[in-house]
Order: structure tokens, then C-alpha cells, then sequence
């Protein structure tokens, strides 16, 4: 695996480098806020992976101003945030494609990035961070097995506990996939944790307790917690709720270092509006998904195309989100 680190100050700008130097075929397995600015750090691999559709090969496509206002249509459904939704349907426009989809792709593309977390290796521990009950140990569990099914070593720690039973949850996962779940108490506890297992596994994941973005103590020790161990914290957001709150908590959870989201719950809504407001406001990655309360499936990165496709109607689709569509929709 080639590593290359790069450091803009957006996201946008850092993927747009990673993209020119490594190509579309790179695999971001690293992303933190850069030291002593509000610049982005982004460390990057080369290694096979399957290529997303390239919407930028769709550019040539008629102009159908119809696709634009499919788009705002279909946004406006989801409740996405007004001044989100103009500006992509002003992406959609401009992309000139006349179908809706592919449309929204196009736009998504150029509104967001789309850095999944690597399924092999990392060189820094996940911290999977978030509010209480936004499904962080069901996340961890999920990455976890679907390491472990690629044969890979993954470490598993937990820093929760404040929840009631959340250790033992947590403990029932880990016991089926026959890893040994650590627990960690307070940040000095979790940096020894961590450093006693430089080495030994291939990736290691972190469950956080849920703790308030809005009350300040709070976000103190999460704070102390990732810069204890040196951990990327990823924010896992349940979909559906209030897309201002949802921008809000985005908000909180930049400003403690988190720069890719992990959307949870989409099986259980049909509004993804607050994904989107979250993201944007806190200058965000969409990395990962969740379909499914099973930990051993409804797991996959998100791109462009597939977050279309959950957004847009879909009329050869079944009317219910069940699982068969959803998977199709995110890995077609």
C-alpha cells in the first residue's frame, strides 16, 4: 500500500489533490483537521478498489432544465435546508444531464466529498463519536465484522461507560466475531490501551460514550479522549430528525476534530435531509451507511450515485426501502 499524506484548507481542495496525485482509485484511510489552522489533513493509499460510475463522462449529455427541478423536487422532499438545496440544484444545472439521477449525482458530487474508511488497514484508530443513541456501537460492531470477514485483525475498544449496559452490548458483538472487546476508562486509560497495541492489529475501532454537543463539559472530554490517543473521530448520525439540529450537531462534532460522516438508520427513514444539513455544516466526508440493524450486513461506503439514487424516485424500484433496494442503490 502507497501512503501520501495532503493538506488544503477544505476538504474539497484536499480530495481534489488526493485525485490528482494518486487518482480515482485512491483510498482515504486517514482525515484530521491540520494543526494549528482550520485547514484539512487527508492521508491517502493506492490499492484496488471499485470504481463509482464517472459523472463527469456524463457531461456531454442534453440539457433538460426538468432534471434540475426533479432535483429540487426530490430535495424539498427530504427537507434539505433551503440554501443546500439551491445550490445544488444550481450544480444540477450547470452539470447539463438530463437525467434526474444522474443529475443529482453530478450536483452531489460537486457539493460534497466521499471518503469511505478503508475495510483493511488505517494507520490512526476510528473513534466512533456522536450523540447518545445515534447507533456508534452498532457502527463498531459492523465495521468490525466486516473486517473480520476480510480476514483482517481488528482491535475493539470501548470508552462508554456512562450507559447502562452499553459494555455488555457492545461485548455480545465482539464475542461472535471472536474479538477480545477492551475497555478503556478515562483518556489516560484509553492512550495506554492504544499504545499497548501498536502493531497488532490491521485496524482498531473505538466506541465513545454518547455524549451532549451542546453542553461544553461534555465535548471537553471527547476532546480529551481523541487527543489522548491520537484517534480520527468519525461522526455516526442517525438519519432522519430535524436537519437544523442535525446541522448544529455537525457543527459540534467538527469542532473536536470529526471530518467524515457515518449516516446510521436509513432503513428507518425516508428523509434524508438531515444527513445533508449535517455534513455541510460541518465540512464533512459521507464515508460509510447503514441499512440494517444486522450486524453482519446493511453496511456500505456512499458515493455520488448511490446517495442519488436514495434520494431520487426511483419508479423501477419497489415502493418499500426494504433491504434488496438499498442495496442496490449503494452498490450498483
Amino acid at each position: 500500500m502507497r501512503l501520501k499524506s495532503f493538506t488544503a484548507p477544505t476538504m474539497t481542495e484536499a480530495m481534489e489533490l488526493v485525485r490528482q496525485e494518486l487518482g480515482d482509485d485512491a483510498i482515504i484511510v486517514s482525515t484530521q483537521r491540520a494543526a494549528g489552522s482550520k485547514g484539512v489533513r487527508i492521508t491517502a493509499a493506492l490499492e484496488p478498489a471499485d470504481a463509482d460510475l464517472a459523472v463527469a463522462e456524463l457531461l456531454g449529455e442534453s440539457v433538460d432544465s426538468s432534471a434540475a427541478e426533479a432535483v429540487r423536487a426530490a430535495l424539498a422532499e427530504h427537507g434539505v435546508p433551503q440554501k443546500v438545496a439551491d445550490r445544488l440544484v444550481n450544480a444540477a444545472r450547470t452539470a447539463e444531464i438530463s437525467d434526474p439521477t444522474l443529475a443529482c449525482a453530478a450536483a452531489l458530487e460537486a457539493g460534497f466529498t466521499f471518503a469511505h474508511l478503508p475495510e483493511h488497514s488505517a494507520p490512526r484508530p476510528f473513534m466512533l463519536v456522536g450523540p447518545n443513541g445515534s447507533g456508534k456501537s452498532i457502527a463498531v460492531a459492523k465495521l468490525a465484522a466486516r473486517s473480520v470477514l476480510k480476514q483482517r485483525q481488528v482491535g475493539v475498544i470501548t470508552c462508554d461507560n456512562i450507559r447502562a449496559g452499553a459494555v455488555e452490548q457492545l461485548a455480545a458483538f465482539t464475542s461472535i466475531l471472536e474479538i477480545e472487546l477492551v475497555r478503556a476508562r478515562g483518556p489516560e486509560s484509553l492512550a495506554r490501551i492504544v499504545e499497548s497495541t501498536n502493531g497488532l492489529f490491521d485496524l482498531i475501532l473505538i466506541d465513545s460514550p454518547g455524549l451532549n454537543p451542546f453542553k461544553q463539559s461534555d465535548m471537553d472530554y471527547l476532546q480529551a479522549l481523541i487527543e489522548a490517543a491520537d484517534v480520527e473521530p468519525i461522526l455516526v448520525m442517525a438519519a432522519g430528525g430535524d436537519a437544523i439540529e442535525a446541522a448544529e450537531i455537525g457543527e459540534a462534532f467538527a469542532n473536536v476534530g470529526a471530518t467524515r460522516l457515518f449516516a446510521a438508520r436509513l432503513d428507518t427513514t425516508r428523509r434524508l435531509g438531515s444527513v445533508l444539513a449535517c455534513a455541510e455544516a460541518g465540512q464533512m466526508a459521507f464515508c460509510d451507511v447503514s441499512a440494517s440493524p444486522h450486524v453482519a450486513s446493511g453496511i456500505s461506503p456512499i458515493s455520488a450515485l448511490s446517495l442519488a439514487r436514495l434520494i431520487m424516485p426511483q419508479p423501477a424500484a419497489p415502493q418499500t426501502h426494504d433491504q434488496t433496494f438499498w442495496t442496490e442503490a449503494t452498490t450498483s
